[in-house]
């Protein structure tokens, strides 16, 4: 796997257990997000048994699991709860619940706790300079800025991250993570402004290798493709 050369933390998304264990064995990545609806997708059941599972096997960096209650005083149990389980836990917590209420006071209390955060589901910088604001004392937190569903609605990502990433220097031990990426390039942007962590999934963090590929190689490996590929499945004209 290349990308050697990069300054930014890569972070791992997802909700394979063997993904996880594979991009574990790779030193590069240096810590694991994954979320409810990724779960979901991955077939989870049981969260806790699924999130214990993982921290059995992976002690030494970071790995955020979400709260998924809506009401705060819910949200602040399973968090505590959460937190119990390893100390390299990170506790994501949506920034607003599904009636759009600011969790600033949760994040208050969780943070003067000694919660590590993830502060998921940003899209603006009202909202980052809000997280800011509401977070106490210097407990490790992660700023989630979700780059990819920007640049979704056709808005350019860039300016917004490097806004942010001003805003969270303001805070110690507050670190910038660019979330939902689309593509490889993505981490190069990413690189690029000073970002502290990306998350990626699996299928774009394999990609690494193509890090500096020559092109007329890359070129030449893409027509062999199609022509296997057509020869295989015996295609005439």
């Amino acid at each position: 796997m290349n990308g050697t050369k990069l300054k930014i933390q890569l972070f791992a998304d997802g909700a394979n257990k063997q993904d996880i264990l594979e991009l574990y064995k790779n030193p590069m990545i240096k810590g694991f997000t994954t979320n409810p609806t990724l779960m979901k997708k991955a077939g989870v059941t049981d969260y806790k048994a699924f999130a214990l599972d993982i921290l059995g096997e992976i002690k030494d960096r970071g790995i955020s699991f979400e709260v998924f209650a809506d009401d705060f005083e819910d949200m602040k149990r399973q968090a505590l709860e959460i937190k119990s389980w390893a100390e390299n836990v990170y506790v994501k917590i949506p920034v607003t619940n599904t009636k759009q209420e600011f969790c600033g006071p949760l994040l208050s209390e969780l943070s003067e706790q000694g919660v590590k955060l993830n502060v998921t589901a940003i899209f603006t910088l009202q909202q980052v300079r809000d997280v800011v604001a509401s977070l106490k004392g210097d407990t490790p937190a992660i700023i989630s800025v979700f780059a990819g569903r920007i640049a979704d609605t056709g808005a350019d990502p860039v300016p917004v991250m490097r806004a942010a990433l001003e805003l969270c220097k303001i805070r110690p031990n507050t670190e910038l993570l660019w979330a939902s990426t689309r593509e490889l390039f993505n981490v190069v942007e990413a690189d690029r402004i000073g970002c502290d962590i990306i998350t990626a999934t699996p299928d774009i963090l394999n990609k690494l290798k193509n890090l500096d590929k020559d092109l007329d190689v890359f070129s030449l490996e893409t027509v062999k493709m199609f022509y296997e590929d057509a020869t295989k499945a015996g295609f005439k004209i």
